[in-house]
Formats: C-alpha cells, structure tokens, sequence
C-alpha cells in the first residue's frame, strides 16, 4: 500500500450524515467507531519557565511549567456546527508519489462506498484569547463553513462565539464571545526566534483540552505550495489534529505563531509542523476587526527561489532576491518596467532574502501607494517605481450562487426547460449544495424544490421570499427520482 505524504490542516472533524430515518457517525482523523472515540491512547510528556543556559554553550532542560501555568487559560478550545459535505469520490488518477498530490486535504481517509447524502460536520480546533473583552484568534479553515461556533475554557464555561471575519490566504479566523476579564496571552516578536530554540504548543489534540506539547524552531520563512503570504515557523512540536489555531509559545511565554498546518505520509504527527507567524496573524487580525475584510497589495508577477546556480547566472554575489518568471500583462509590475529575468532585491526598502519574503511585503503595502524596488538585471542594479495594485479575491458567497442566505441553507438554481420537460414540472429549482437546516431535514443534492408552504416556486429570488417571512420551520416539497415527499425543516 502506497503512502501519500501531504500536507494538512490540523482540524479535528466528527461528520454526521443527516439522512431521512437514520444516521452514520465517522470519527475523521482518528479513523475509529465513535463508540471508542473517548479510549485513544495517550502519551504523557515532560511540559513546562526556562532554565538558564549552562556555561560553555550547554544546553540544560527546559521547564515549561510556568508558562502553561500563567498562559494555559487564555487558551481556548473551540467546537463548531459546519456546513454540510458530500462524501467526495476517491481520487484515482493521483500520483500516490506525488507530495503535493492531496495538498491542504483535511484529516481523516476518504470514505469510499458512502451514500453521496449531505453531511453535517462537527469539527474541534484551538485558539487563544488576545483582549480580556472575548477576542479570538484562530485558523480560517476551524471555522470555514460553521453554522455555530462554541468556545470552551479551561473553567468549563461556554459561550457561543460569533466569527467577525476570517481571511482563507493567510488561514486566520477572527471571533468574539460575550465575556469580561478574561485572561489573555501575550504577543511576541517571530523576528526575533532563533532557529534551535525551545518553543511550546498548547491546544486541543484530539478533543483533549489545554494539551502542551514542546520541541525546537526547526526553520523560518517557510515557503508551502499554493501559500503566498505566510512565511511559516516550521517546528518538530507535536501537533495533531484540534490543535489547529492553538498558540505557538516562546521562552518567555509570548506567543510567536499560530499552529496551522502538518506535513504527514500517516495524516498525524511526522515531526513536522508549521505555524503562522504571530505578526502576520495581527494584521491581519486588525482589518478584519475594523473593516470587516483584509485588503492586500499586488503586483502581478511570478516569482522562485534563487538558488547557487540562477545567482551566478544572474551575477548575484549569493543566493537572495525573488527571481521574476513572469510578469502578467497590464500589471503594476509591467507598467513600472519589472521584466522576467530581473530579480527583485529590495521592496519598500525592506531586503529579500527568499523569495517568500516578496509576496508577504507587497501584500502589507496599501494599494495605490508607490514603492522602490531594487532590481539586478543583466549584472546591473536597477531602481523602478511601482504603483501597487489591489489584490482581488474571488468571493464564493451563497448570494453568487444563487443561495437562499442564513435561515435555509441551499445553494439552487432554475431547472432548464428540457430539465422541466423530462421530469415533467413547470418551474422548480435543482438543488446544487446544501447546508445547515436544509442538510439536517435531509435535503439532498439533485432534489427539485417544487414548493414552499404550498406555494410554487419558480426563481431564486421567490424562494429567498418566502423564507424571509416565514416562521421556524418550513414545509419543502421536494421531488427526487419518481417520488415527491414534503420534507419539514427547522429554520435558523
């Protein structure tokens, strides 16, 4: 049996299948019957402030006590109620060699020979406490898609959170509770980690809450396919599954990072984990808190590494700079004079060394602001001005895919005439995806919704009506293969 070595984001996730008279329970990431899910083996680990290094360079072990003693209740768990799933279809044309081949696919195997039923999922991850009036950081994908959002602290109370934003290319979430006095942690400087230092993770592995787990930094300014903005702390800190969002800790208790992802062949722990530097996680924390989004500079090129070969190919003293492979036409990058081949030095007077530094740097610039870039072309420096452009990010808001918003939960579109013909109805909308209410009643990919409370309907825009006024649940006449039933779903 081939082993597939991908890298995934640390959710733990429990799916519920809401189907009509009975339900499936799959325990993803530990691939267990729910029924034992409270028996996993647990390993035991000396955890906890710092011995003072021994003369002569020594190292001396490192006491991590006081720090998840002061710091451990400002770290939370959180559970949530997510948008329901299709049990997808195995990937048989990739390359089991292929490291890449399943990036960013969550935790948990592929559950082969399933009904293609909605699914609701229930997810657990971590975060941590950053003012004391209930503000929360944690990783975008613990709470994409949730329905409801519960937070837990280590003093056993709950409170339901509501998400302020969240920001997929960076994988930070921001949410709130109604709370005071609330204990917080402490923000740190990732600059100043040193590669070989002591750090410390605490979060929710597998649902077991205010876990600590230590290792070492194992390299910075990380660079991870299809991550343009985050130039990770990569650690050999064990992080598993729910301690996505959980803080990555410093010797002096300070948070420098946030645990994000893993890269594993099994799906758990290899050695090999990767946080979100904790400054990048604050801006972007900041926009979403005042703005309500995050708004990122562009310039439009593609850039790769440089290595020993391209810098003496391109007259480069060492290996530095983001070497330029294209630049997209009609670009800031075009039209301040950036061609392929030049390689980009210094942006807004900062130094790039690798070439992730250049697109973390642009995207902290504000759009329409003009910026110097030192460029080597053909074995001279050049300077050029650039007009930085706004990143645009496609939206996939229900409202683009004609999406009933909030209280329903379907994605539907109109049945074409030769559709209407073939099942025989006038008007009608397909059902495309589904989530929350409508997932939980049983809804289904492929149903037609003939009428709602008796009233036919033929639009999007009618059926997003009639929601709007109705009461707390709804009766849905629902036509799948030859049947038609009326199905009952409890609105939000």
């Amino acid at each position: 049996m081939n082993r597939r070595t991908v890298f995934v984001r640390n959710t733990l996730a429990v799916v519920l299948a809401a189907v009509v008279g009975g339900s499936y329970v799959y325990f993803r990431g530990a691939d267990i019957p729910a029924a034992h899910a409270g028996i996993l083996p647990v390993q035991t680990a000396a955890i906890a402030p710092a011995v003072a290094a021994a003369p002569g360079g020594l190292a001396t072990p490192t006491d991590f006590s006081g720090i998840v003693e002061r710091a451990g209740p400002a770290v939370v768990n959180i559970s949530v109620t997510g948008k329901a799933q299709r049990v997808a279809d195995d990937n048989t044309d990739a390359d089991p060699n292929d490291p890449f081949s399943e990036f960013f696919k969550r935790f948990g195997p592929q559950f082969q020979q399933q009904p293609r039923t909605p699914k609701i999922m229930r997810g657990l991850g971590s975060g941590f406490i950053i003012s004391p009036d209930g503000l929360i950081l944690t990783n975008a994908h613990v709470v994409d898609g949730a329905q409801e959002v519960t937070v837990k602290l280590t003093d056993r109370r709950e409170f339901k959170a509501k998400v302020l934003g969240s920001d997929k290319q960076s994988d930070i979430a921001v949410i709130r509770i109604q709370a005071k006095d609330l204990p917080t942690v402490q923000i740190g400087n990732p600059a100043l980690v040193k590669v070989g230092e002591p750090v410390l993770a605490i979060g929710s592995p597998y649902g077991f809450d205010n876990t600590a787990t230590a290792g070492i930094v194992s390299a910075k300014s990380r660079s991870l396919p299809d991550d343009n903005y985050v130039p990770f702390i990569q650690t050999d800190v064990a992080v598993n599954p729910g301690n996505s969002g959980g803080p990555l800790f410093n010797l002096k208790g300070q948070v420098v990072g946030i645990n994000s992802q893993i890269y594993s062949q099994t799906g758990g722990y290899q050695g090999l984990s990767f946080s979100i530097p904790i400054d990048v996680a604050m801006k972007v924390e900041q926009q979403l808190v005042q703005h309500g989004k995050v708004t990122r500079g562009r310039l439009g090129v593609s850039v790769q590494e440089v290595n020993q070969a391209l810098a003496e190919s391109f007259g480069l003293k060492k290996s530095e700079g983001a070497l330029v492979s294209s630049v997209e036409k009609g670009s800031p990058a075009e039209k301040a004079g950036v061609q392929p081949g030049d390689v980009i030095l210094r942006f807004n007077g900062q130094p790039i060394d690798h070439s992730v530094d250049l697109p973390t740097l642009v995207a902290d610039a504000a759009p329409g602001s003009t910026q110097k870039m030192d460029v080597m072309r053909n074995g001279s420096l050049k300077t050029l001005n650039v007009t930085v452009g706004e990143m645009k990010v496609a939206k996939e808001t229900g409202a683009n895919r004609g999406e009933p918003q909030g209280r329903l939960g379907l994605a539907v579109r109109p049945l074409d005439k030769d559709e209407q013909q073939q099942i025989g109805v006038h008007g009608g909308l397909l059902v495309e995806d589904v989530n929350g209410p409508a997932a939980v009643a049983g809804i289904q990919s492929g149903d037609v919704i003939l009428s709602l409370n008796g009233n036919a309907v033929t639009s999007v825009e009618q059926l997003r009506s009639l929601v709007s006024k109705a009461g707390k649940s709804v009766a849905l006449l629902v036509e799948r293969g030859d049947d038609k039933i009326f199905v009952p779903v409890y609105l939000n």
